[in-house]
C-alpha cells in the first residue's frame, strides 16, 4: 500500500512454500484477507519473496501472464523482493544455508538476474524495484584474510554483472531497479561500516574499472551507476543487534553516497544480564524456548567497557550466560514488531519508531517499507497469532507510527 509517496508491505517470506504454486496460493490467501482486515481500498503493494526454484517457474511467460492478471484482480502490485534465501526457508534447517549458493558463485548470479527479468515485467510504470540479497557470504566460511579477499574479488565481479544487466533492463524497459545489500551478523558484510569499506575498497575501484569498459563509458559515470543500482537493505534488527543507531547509520551511508533501497521493518530481542545467578538460570531457561533448529539466532553482547561480544547462535550464548561479563544481549530472532515486551524480554522497536520518524522527516531516505518477521512458526507458543491476524496488526501498527 502507499503511504504519502511511500510503499509499504509485508515479506512473503512469513508464508511457507519454496514452489511457485505454493507461493502464488498463499497470496490468493492472505493478500486479500490482509487488505480486508486493513479496510484498505487502493492498490496493495507486495513484498515478494522467490526461492530460486519459484523463480524458475515463474519466468515462464505464461505464469507470469497468470500472475500479471492476478494482481490486476487484486488491485496488488509489486514493487519489492526478497532474494536472500535461495532455497529452502521453512520447516527445514536452514540456519548458515540461508547463505548458500553465495555471491562467489554463478548459481547466485543467475538467480538474482532471473529475478530482475521477472520485477522488471511485474513492475508498475513510475515506480522503482528492489531487490534485498545476502551480504554476500557468511563470513565463518571464509578462515584467512586471503580467502576473504578472494571472496570479494569473486562477489564483486559478479555485483558488476548486475549492475550490467540494470543499466540494460532500464534501457530497455524505462524502469529503473537496485539490488540492496542486507548486512545482517556474522554476514561477510555485518554493518555499515563493513559495508562502507566494502564500497570503498572493492567494489568501487575494482567495478568502475571494469564496469567502465564493458559499457564503454568513463569511470566517473562507472561510479554512478554502481552506486545507483547496487544499494543496502537496511534491516533494522540486524543493525540493532550491532548495537548502531539508526540515525548515524543513516548519516554514514549518506556521507558515503550509498543509497538505502528498502528498509525492512524488523525487532530483535533484547534482555539486560542480571548478576544473581539464580536470575541468569530463570532467563537462561526462558530464552531456551527460542533456540529453535531452523534458523542461526546469532547473539550479540554489549560489555561495561562498551564492547561487543559475539556468539554465533543462541545455544552457545546459553552455555556462557552463567559466566559471561555481558551486561547486554541483543539475539537475531525477528519478533512481532507491534510488541515492545515478551515478558522477562524486551524488543528492539524503539529503533523501528525512530526509523519510522527519520523517514517521516525525510521521505528521501527511501520509500520501500517492508515488514519482516518470519518466525510465527518457531515462536514460543504463547506469542502465536494466526497469520492473517499477525501480518495485518503489524502493518496496522506501522501505520499508525507513520
Amino acid at each position: 500500500m502507499k503511504i504519502k509517496d511511500i510503499h509499504l508491505s509485508y515479506c512473503s517470506n512469513i508464508h511457507a512454500g519454496e514452489s511457485w504454486d505454493a507461493t502464488f496460493r498463499n497470496l490468493k490467501i492472505y493478500i486479500p484477507e490482509v487488505k480486508k482486515r486493513l479496510a484498505h481500498e487502493g492498490a496493495f503493494g507486495i513484498g515478494l519473496r522467490l526461492s530460486h526454484e519459484a523463480a524458475v517457474v515463474l519466468e515462464r511467460p505464461d505464469r507470469l501472464q497468470e500472475f500479471s492478471d492476478w494482481l490486476k484482480q487484486t488491485n496488488a502490485y509489486v514493487f519489492t523482493l526478497n532474494c536472500f534465501p535461495y532455497g529452502g526457508f521453512h520447516r527445514t534447517k536452514v540456519k548458515e544455508q540461508v547463505h548458500a549458493p553465495d555471491w562467489t558463485t554463478e548459481a547466485r548470479l543467475a538467480y538474482t538476474l532471473r529475478c530482475f527479468r521477472i520485477l522488471a515485467q511485474l513492475l508498475p510504470e513510475g515506480v522503482e524495484g528492489g531487490i534485498s540479497t545476502s551480504p554476500l557470504s557468511y563470513r565463518h566460511w571464509f578462515v584467512s584474510d586471503l580467502e576473504k579477499n578472494e571472496a570479494f574479488e569473486k562477489a564483486t565481479t559478479h555485483l558488476i554483472a548486475v549492475v550490467v544487466e540494470l543499466v540494460r533492463l532500464q534501457q530497455e524497459t524505462g524502469k529503473f531497479l537496485h539490488l540492496d545489500i542486507e548486512p545482517e551478523p556474522d554476514g561477510l558484510l555485518e554493518n555499515s561500516e563493513e559495508l562502507i569499506r566494502y564500497f570503498k575498497e572493492w567494489l568501487i575501484p575494482m567495478g568502475k574499472t571494469s564496469l567502465a569498459k564493458q559499457l564503454g563509458i568513463t569511470a566517473k559515470d562507472a561510479e554512478k551507476l554502481i552506486k545507483a543500482h547496487l544499494q543496502v537493505c537496511y534491516d533494522v534488527c540486524h543493525f540493532a543487534i550491532g548495537y548502531e543507531k539508526p540515525k548515524e547509520a543513516f548519516k554514514k551511508l549518506k556521507q558515503a553516497g550509498i543509497g538505502i533501497g528498502k528498509i525492512q521493518l524488523s525487532a530483535a530481542l533484547k534482555l539486560l544480564i542480571p548478576e544473581s545467578p539464580f536470575e541468569r538460570f530463570s532467563i537462561g531457561k526462558r530464552l531456551g524456548e527460542f533456540a529453535d533448529t531452523t534458523y542461526l539466532h546469532q547473539v550479540v553482547g554489549r560489555t561495561k567497557e562498551e564492547g561487543l561480544t559475539s556468539y554465533p547462535d543462541l545455544p552457545q550464548a546459553l552455555a556462557q550466560l552463567g559466566n559471561t561479563q555481558d551486561l547486554e544481549w541483543r539475539v537475531h530472532f525477528h519478533v512481532p514488531i507491534f510488541l515492545a515486551n515478551y515478558g522477562t524480554f524486551q524488543a528492539t522497536q524503539e529503533d523501528i519508531v525512530e526509523v519510522l520518524k527519520l523517514v517521516n522527516a525525510n521521505p528521501s531516505i527511501t520509500n520501500h517499507l517492508e515488514v519482516e518477521t518470519y518466525t510465527w512458526e518457531v515462536l514460543p507458543q504463547d506469542t502465536h497469532l494466526t497469520l492473517g491476524d499477525a501480518i495485518s496488526r503489524e502493518l496496522a501498527w506501522v501505520k499508525e507510527q507513520l
